[in-house]
């Protein structure tokens, strides 16, 4: 149960869904970043942006998040869930692009706070031919990602334990975005 009473059924309104029916004026800032980080215009594809989102909220432990945003990533990438399962747990043994993988090591690296982000992991995911626009947006997703993790989590919204609630979301999402 959530720790407000967000007047909705929290089963049928999970996570951040509940959250942003509860605060409309919240919601459409916070739809309207998620959309451009995740689905505008970007030479990375919307998979490789949303799998960033997933291994982030996978690093962050929220459930909600982590369950949404790796059925969004397997729905738009090659492999689907496997692949997403695969970079999830350990993204040298994943198959995901060199590029991808260090831009993820760059994520882990804002979950771990913003000053962990170093030279070195900037340079790797250069020479892997990471833009500067791919750096920078890596780095903005996760820490986006960060905040909508712990805005689930801080107070404690309903997340579904079945992978398939957020697999049966994932065709909408892909088709119609993050529209309020």
């Amino acid at each position: 149960m959530t720790h407000i009473d967000l007047g909705v059924d929290e089963r049928l309104s999970p996570g951040i869904i509940g959250l942003m029916r509860y605060r409309p004026e919240t919601a459409a800032p916070l739809s309207a970043l998620a959309e451009t980080l995740l689905r505008g215009p970007h030479p990375l594809s919307a998979g490789e942006r949303e799998l960033i989102a997933a291994y982030v909220s996978g690093l962050n432990d929220c459930r909600f998040c982590c369950g949404s945003h790796s059925a969004f990533a397997a729905a738009q990438l090659v492999g689907g869930a496997a692949t997403v399962a695969r970079a999830r747990a350990c993204p040298d043994d994943a198959p995901i692009t060199p590029k991808v993988r260090a831009l993820l090591h760059i994520a882990a690296a804002v979950v771990e706070g913003g000053r962990a982000v170093t030279a070195d992991l900037i340079d790797a995911a250069r020479a892997a031919g990471a833009t500067d626009l791919e750096v920078h947006d890596a780095v903005l997703i996760a820490a986006a990602f960060c905040m909508f993790n712990r805005y689930v989590d801080g107070l404690a919204t309903f997340a579904p334990d079945d992978p398939e609630a957020y697999a049966a979301h994932a065709g909408h999402i892909v088709e119609h975005g993050y529209g309020v």
